[in-house]
């Protein structure tokens, strides 16, 4: 068997940007802070101290979470091919997605507030198939405007029949 079937031939994968690592590491440390806050109301309504072993779990859960972001976002990846955008991420599980240009039926550059705040945004791609939508997330603003720009262009171009 030639090639990997992640990474086709003749297609070089970009990365998205290492800040939507922090970005992620924000969410987390939001969501941990909220389960530790409600693993404390049990030990103390109850004043049995044992019941203090609930903050494991998630401490547990933030170690293991600092240590899969970061590999998950260096399995993310984009490609501008000849007819087909190419999107993929995963590291046990892997994904790749080959977008038709002529089949983008809308493409839409999202930022919400914590994107905002560290410059990033996200691109979405919706075709006719429910199969084929995509998203690549973690973006520098000014590479998710232009790659709309570019997938607009090229849609328009290459437009399929439906």
């Amino acid at each position: 068997m030639s090639g990997d079937l992640f990474s086709p031939a003749g297609v070089t994968f970009k990365p998205i940007s290492r800040k939507y690592i922090n970005s992620q590491f924000v969410v987390l440390f939001i969501w941990v802070a909220i389960m530790l806050i409600g693993c404390a109301v049990a030990p103390l309504a109850s004043g049995n101290p044992w019941l203090w072993l609930l903050e494991i779990g998630p401490l547990v859960l933030l170690v293991w979470q600092m240590w899969l972001i970061p590999r998950q976002v260096k399995s993310w990846g984009y490609a501008e091919g000849e007819k087909n955008l190419y999107i993929r991420r995963g590291i046990m599980f892997k994904k790749m997605w080959a977008v038709p240009y002529g089949r983008m039926q809308f493409v839409d550059v999202q930022q919400g507030p914590l994107d905002r705040a560290f410059g990033l945004a996200r691109v979405s791609l919706k075709t006719a198939s429910m199969e084929s939508n995509a998203d690549i997330p973690g973006l520098p603003r000014d590479e998710a405007d232009r790659i709309r720009a570019v997938l607009t262009e090229r849609g328009e171009a290459l437009r399929a029949g439906l």
